[in-house]
C-alpha cells in the first residue's frame, strides 16, 4: 500500500466493482470521465478480468481514508500507457464519494502517484487530461505542479456541447525542484 497523511492507496479488488458501477453511472461524476454510456455489473466486472492481466504498475488503485468505521473507499486512480522506452505515463483519476470532494484528497491522491511514478518507476514524465469544464480538477493539478502544455480544442463531447480537453504534464526534473506537493 501506498500511504498518505489522511488517504492510502490500496490494490482494487472485486468487492470495490459495485460501488465503482454506482459512480459510473452518476451523471454528476462521469462529467468529469470519458465515460458516455450506462455501465452495469458485467461491465465492470469484464474490465476488472481485463485488469488484472496489465502489468502492476499499470493495474489502478483504490483510493481510500481513515473514517471512524474503518477505511473508507473514495475513488480510484492509477497511471497507464506507460512507454517504458520514453519512461512517460498518463494519470487518471476519480473521486466517486461526492460527500468528500473538495477537501483535497484527490490532490493527495495525486501527489502520492506522482511520487510513486517518479521515485518508485523511474518515469520522467507524467501526463493528464482534463476537461476544460472542470475547474476543481484543474486547480487540483496545478496545485499540485502541473503544468498546462496544450488544448486539444472542442475534443470532447457530452451531453450535446463540445468541450476543449487540457493537456498537463510534470517532469521529473519539476518534481525534483519543488513541483511536488506532497
Amino acid at each position: 500500500m501506498i500511504f498518505g497523511e489522511r488517504i492510502r492507496l490500496r490494490a482494487i479488488n472485486q468487492d470495490d466493482l459495485p460501488i465503482f458501477v454506482e459512480w459510473l453511472n452518476d451523471p454528476e461524476i462521469i462529467r468529469g470521465l470519458m465515460v458516455m454510456l450506462p455501465f452495469s455489473l458485467d461491465d465492470e466486472t469484464a474490465w476488472y478480468a481485463e485488469v488484472r492481466k496489465k502489468p502492476q504498475e499499470e493495474k489502478p488503485l483504490a483510493i481510500e481514508i481513515l473514517t471512524e468505521g474503518g477505511w473508507e473507499l473514495i475513488g480510484n486512480c492509477g497511471l497507464f500507457g506507460i512507454d517504458w522506452r520514453t519512461r512517460q505515463a498518463e494519470f487518471g483519476i476519480v473521486i466517486g464519494a461526492k460527500q468528500h470532494w473538495d477537501q483535497g484528497y484527490g490532490t493527495e491522491a495525486l501527489g502520492l502517484m506522482v511520487r510513486h511514478g517518479f521515485g518508485t518507476l523511474n518515469l520522467n514524465r507524467i501526463s493528464l487530461r482534463v476537461f476544460a469544464d472542470n475547474p476543481r480538477a484543474i486547480r487540483s493539478y496545478e496545485k499540485a505542479g502541473f503544468v498546462h502544455e496544450g488544448r486539444l480544442r472542442e475534443g470532447h463531447y457530452h451531453d450535446g456541447v463540445y468541450v476543449d480537453v487540457l493537456v498537463m504534464s510534470m517532469l521529473r526534473s519539476d518534481w525534483q525542484d519543488g513541483g511536488k506537493k506532497d
